[in-house]
Formats: C-alpha cells, sequence, structure tokens
C-alpha cells in the first residue's frame, strides 16, 4: 500500500492533466502552459488540545563544532498521515526567518524502524508523514548547526557560553493552537556551567537538566542561557515576583557589578511598576550575556529577555552609555509586546504570517519608554538621556526616505530586508517604527502634557492601556481604534488623525515637535556628546554623517553613506575602503582635522579603494564638523527633564 503522502502527490499528478483537457476541448484557454495545481494547504490551527504530551531533550554539549543535537518524541494518537511544523514566524523577529537552513540530519522513526518523510514542496516548513499502524509516538532526531562565524549570523555558542532558543529546536503537529500543546523539555549542558531559564527545573538525572511541562507557545517564549562563568542578581527581594538579572561573561572578572550599578538596575523594577502599576508575570529573568565572542541580542519574551552586550558593561560603566537602555527596552516589552500585542502581530501558532502594522506602538513606544526607563532608573543620567535622544532626532531630521515612505510602510522591513544591511539606509529606510515612532510619542506625551496643564501624560496611557490585569500573562489583543480610545480616555484630543498624519502618511517634515514643545531644540556642534562617541566606540565607527556624509568602519571601510550629501556627490558608496587623506594615511583624527581645516579652504581629498580601482575623490564641504546634541530654548517649560525625573 503506497503511504498516504506519495498517495497524494500522485492525485496531484492526476489533476494536473484533466484541466489542460478539458480546456484543449472546449477552446476556451489561451495557447501555451496552464498553472500547475498546488498542493493542499497544511491544516490550519485549530484551538483544540493535542493528545499527549511531546518531549524534547537538547544536547547542547559540542562547544567545537556549535552543534545542538536534538531528539523529540511526539505522541500519535492513531496511524496515518500527520504534518508537523518547523517553527517559521519568531516572535520579536516579526519575520519568517525561522532557521530552517541550518538544520540538518532530520531522522524520523517510529518504534525504532525509520519512516520515510516529505518535506512540502510549497510549505517548506511542514514536513509530511505516515505514522505506521500500531505506533504511539514519533521519534525525531536532528542537529541544529549554528553559526561558526559572524557572517553566517549570530553566534550562539562558544567555549565559555551559549544562548539557547526552543523555538528553533523543536517539531510541533499541525492543526492545533500551539498553547493546547504541551512539551517536556530537557537539556545536557557542559559540565560546570550555570544555565539560566524562565523554565521551571523537575531535577538534574545524569548530566541532564529537566523541566516542568508547558504549552509550545511559553517553551518558545523561554530561551535560556548557560556559561562557565555567571551570577545571579536579585533585583527585587521581597517584591510582589522575583526578578533576576542572570548574568554569563566571557571571564569571572566581568561579572563585578559596584553596589550602586546594582542599585541602579534594582530601580529599573521599581521604576517600571510605578509607570504601569502592574506586573504580568509570575517571575522575571534578565537572561544577560557579556560577550565579544558570542553575538549581541536583544529580544523580548513575556517572562524573560535576551540580552547581549559587550563584556565591559559593567566594569566599563562610565565610557558605555549607549549600551545601557538595552534592559530597559527589553523589560517593557513585558507589558507591550507580550501582555499587550497588536491584534494582527499575535497569531494562534508558528506558522501562520504575522502583520506588523502596529508595530510603531509595539516598538516605537517600547523604545520611547526604554529610554526614559533608564533616565528615571539612572541606568542613564539626564544629560545621557538627552544625549541619546539629540542622536535620534538628527537621525529623523536628516533621513530623506521620509520624502517618500511612511512610517507604517517600514513595518513591513522585517520581512522585505530581513534585517540586513542597507546600501541607502538615509534613503531607503529600514525599520524606522522603532525611533522615529519614540519621537512621535514624545511628540503626544508633550501634547498631553500641555494640553493637561501637566496633570495628564502618556505616564497615564501607560498604566491604563499596558496596567491591566496585574499578575496575568494571558496576551491581551488591542487594535488602533484601541489606541485611539485609550489616549482620548487620557486627553480628549483627534488623536485617529494626529498618529494617521504621523505614521501611515509620507510626513516629509522632521518628527521634532515633541522636542520644541518639550523645551529643546536640536543643533550640532562641532564636538561630540560623549553618549555620541560612546556609540561611535560600541559600533567600532566614524560617525561623519552630519558633516561629509559618511560612516567609517574599524578598518577604514565605508559603512554608511548618506543621500545626497557630501560623500554621495562625490561618487562614494558603502564598500569603498578609505586609504588616505590629503595624501596621508587614513587615521580617523587625520580625518577630522581636515574636515575642519576645509572650513578654512583647505583640501579635502580622499584616496579611496573601489574593488581593484584607487581613485582620489575630492569632497565639496566646507561646514566643517557636526555633532547633533539639545540646547534649551529659553522661556519655555523644560518638559523633558520633567519626563525623565524618576517617579516617586
Amino acid at each position: 500500500m503506497k503511504p498516504a503522502l506519495f498517495a497524494c502527490a500522485a492525485a496531484l499528478a492526476l489533476s494536473a492533466a484533466l484541466p489542460g483537457a478539458s480546456m484543449a476541448q472546449t477552446g476556451a484557454a489561451s495557447p501555451g502552459p496552464q498553472p500547475y495545481p498546488m498542493p493542499p494547504k497544511t491544516e490550519a490551527p485549530q484551538d483544540t488540545p493535542y493528545p499527549g504530551v511531546l518531549k524534547v531533550q537538547v544536547d547542547a554539549t559540542d562547544l567545537d563544532h556549535h552543534i545542538f543535537r536534538v531528539h523529540e518524541t511526539i505522541p500519535v494518537a492513531k496511524a496515518g498521515p500527520i504534518t508537523l511544523l518547523y517553527p517559521q514566524w519568531l516572535p520579536g523577529n516579526h519575520a519568517p526567518n525561522g532557521p530552517l537552513r541550518s538544520i540538518g540530519g532530520f531522522r524520523f522513526s517510529a518504534g525504532g524502524k525509520p519512516l520515510t518523510w516529505m518535506r512540502d514542496p510549497v510549505d517548506v516548513y511542514a514536513f509530511h508523514l505516515d505514522a505506521p499502524a500500531g505506533a504511539t509516538s514519533i521519534d525525531i532526531d536532528f542537529d541544529l548547526l549554528s553559526a561558526v562565524a559572524g557572517d553566517e549570523g549570530r553566534i550562539v555558542m562558544t567555549q565559555e557560553m551559549l544562548s539557547l532558543q526552543w523555538i528553533d529546536l523543536a517539531l510541533y503537529p499541525a492543526g492545533h493552537y500551539a498553547r493546547r500543546v504541551q512539551i517536556e523539555p530537557s537539556v545536557r549542558f557542559p559540565e560546570g556551567w550555570t544555565p539560566f531559564s524562565a523554565l521551571e527545573t523537575t531535577g538534574t538525572e545524569g548530566g541532564i537538566t529537566h523541566y516542568k511541562a508547558v504549552d509550545f507557545d511559553t517553551l518558545a517564549d523561554s530561551p535560556m542561557i548557560a556559561g562557565r562563568y555567571a551570577r545571579q542578581i536579585d533585583l527585587d527581594p521581597g517584591g510582589p515576583a522575583p526578578v533576576h538579572l542572570d548574568v554569563i561573561a566571557d571571564r569571572s572578572d566581568l561579572l563585578e557589578a559596584t553596589p550602586d550599578e546594582v542599585e541602579k538596575h534594582k530601580a529599573l523594577v521599581q521604576q517600571a511598576y510605578k509607570l504601569y502599576g502592574s506586573h504580568h508575570y509570575n517571575h522575571y529573568d534578565f537572561l544577560f550575556s557579556l560577550s565579544d565572542r558570542m553575538g549581541g541580542s536583544g529580544l523580548e519574551h513575556h517572562r524573560s529577555s535576551e540580552d547581549g552586550t559587550i563584556p565591559d558593561y559593567f566594569t566599563g560603566w562610565a565610557k558605555n552609555p549607549a549600551s545601557r537602555d538595552l534592559l530597559a527596552h527589553e523589560y517593557t516589552h513585558s507589558w507591550n509586546g507580550k501582555f499587550r500585542r497588536p491584534a494582527d502581530l499575535w497569531t494562534p501558532n508558528f506558522n501562520v504570517p504575522m502583520r506588523g502594522s502596529l508595530l510603531w506602538v509595539y516598538e516605537g513606544q517600547t523604545q520611547y519608554w526604554g529610554f526614559v526607563l533608564a533616565g528615571r532608573s539612572g541606568l542613564l543620567t539626564k544629560q545621557e538621556a538627552l544625549d541619546a535622544l539629540a542622536s535620534t532626532a538628527a537621525t529623523y531630521a536628516n533621513r530623506v526616505g521620509r520624502d517618500w515612505r511612511a512610517v507604517e510602510d517600514t513595518t513591513n522591513d522585517p520581512i522585505i530586508a530581513s534585517r540586513r544591511p542597507q546600501p541607502w539606509l538615509s534613503f531607503q529606510r529600514s525599520e524606522d517604527y522603532y525611533s522615529e515612532g519614540q519621537l512621535v510619542w514624545l511628540d503626544a506625551d508633550t501634547l498631553i502634557r500641555e494640553k493637561s496643564g501637566g496633570k495628564r501624560s502618556l505616564d497615564d496611557f501607560a498604566k491604563s492601556f499596558f496596567g491591566i490585569e496585574n499578575g496575568s500573562w494571558t496576551p491581551v489583543t488591542y487594535t488602533f481604534d484601541d489606541v485611539v480610545a485609550a489616549l482620548n480616555k487620557v486627553e480628549p484630543y483627534d488623536w485617529a488623525t494626529f498618529l494617521n498624519e504621523r505614521i501611515n502618511q509620507v510626513a516629509p517634515k522632521p518628527p521634532l515637535d515633541g522636542l520644541a514643545r518639550g523645551g529643546w531644540k536640536l543643533v550640532y556642534t562641532e564636538t561630540p556628546t560623549d553618549y555620541f562617541k560612546s556609540a561611535e566606540m560600541r559600533r567600532h565607527a566614524t560617525d561623519l554623517t552630519y558633516s561629509i556624509g559618511l560612516v567609517l568602519g574599524r578598518e577604514a571601510d565605508i559603512t554608511q553613506v548618506q543621500w545626497d550629501g557630501p560623500a554621495f556627490k562625490a561618487g562614494l558608496t558603502v564598500g569603498a575602503k578609505l586609504l588616505a587623506v590629503n595624501g596621508i594615511a587614513y587615521d580617523a583624527d587625520r580625518l577630522k582635522e581636515a574636515v575642519t581645516a576645509a572650513k578654512k579652504g583647505g583640501p579635502l581629498s580622499l584616496l579611496v579603494k573601489r574593488g581593484d580601482h584607487y581613485d582620489t575623490v575630492d569632497l565639496d564641504y566646507k561646514g566643517g564638523l557636526r555633532y547633533p546634541r539639545l540646547e534649551r530654548i529659553e522661556g519655555t517649560p523644560d518638559l523633558l527633564s520633567t519626563i525623565y525625573t524618576p517617579k516617586k
């Protein structure tokens, strides 16, 4: 007897022949080929429980090859066809980029006997096979071949630490909501390593750590980190729910935080509670990796977050302000994005397409609150918070792509561009719903404060919108109309028009009204702020965007060129390498000195290498160095300082 999946393929082939014959006989079809029929669609998920509990065991000990080895068992109630899905649409990525290309060695079996399987020819994340008569479960073995070099993707395994994302490491049955599929996970970690996760353990046996069974939604939302060098910091002793900063690092000395630094992280939790008036977890873990060997990260989850940053986050505190808003941003997502979630971004499983039309709320307002909470908690000083805002404002004051593309359209960028580098970022735009969204929410906040005479603010929106159902972590979805209605309850206004003009329509005017209403204006000076210098250092960049219109990487390669700026007009592009300035070998200071000297008529001649060609390029620019900062508007209320002041 033919397996059902091959019988299905034969039926499709037969049906393909029939339409052509019929059309040829009737003369209804035009000459030429006709479409080949598509295979049946993958079974749609239903809100029904899957019978039995899946089990997945991961061996995460192959540090040399960066390979996670997976064994999974899926119970089956009867013989016959079954479709298993590998997660495609990843929450927080907002895109169909489940790492299927990194999976190898698929082996399916039942009762120790191999099973034939077939990948769906259209829905390539779906796998079809038949459960044989008498089988009670299907076993799956495969390897996740994670990146071993930076150009392959994020490094998630080193000799000192690893990042384990369950959503990459398990298949699940089609036809059910992910929350109705139960799964029991376990992991073998390298000996002596300390693991951290929002998952709850049931014990360790034979070197394997076992965790309580959870639904597949929760498993996918509960990543893990583990490391050779680790510590845990209690951020809210005696609070309504445990909150921990779980830290792993490349070396043991990088784990050392001063008491003052710890207090600032504790203050983040308290300021978040004062803002939202609630929490939506039974415990929360910041999964915090400090490394220049494992790739950095910032990914939200409901009861945890993956936060990867520079090795000297603690030990180089004073020089690294540009790294200090990360935790506040991802923590905010527990309220905004995970608990309150856009209706079109919530899906019943991880293979139903997500739609990101409201990412300017999900990410844009989170970007806003991330910096506000960093300022209120002391993770950023008020001056650092203002300087960070100046950098954001300058970006969008000079984002020429705003002339043709609305913010709302950039919510498609995770799908369109897959977060790859853009050759003309200032013209193409890329996920501007984050930081242009931040400026729009600053505009809304200052407008509410102005119209209410300081009695109300966006804080009131945050508490009423994200603070509902204290203690619950069952997601509550929202629409554009829900956002407008909630804003109107805080301060009556035509918020639908306000948001449509700034988000859904092309808006060439820079979104700086919130700055002006907040009592500040964007200016440019010849010296960068400490925050700007920190951001340059973090990116290993020399950023001259606002003068000659380019950014250089650590190897003097051009990594960005401002559309229609001086460098653009001189023919420079991303990928060229700067070799010399005015005939002398390049270094960053020499280039800056030449830009300054050009104000008084000095030459600004660059020797660049483009592929096999060497060219001398003369820049027509005499404006000197220009770096963004904020300046007070005399005689106006200083609302920005009020916004960044800690709540009592």
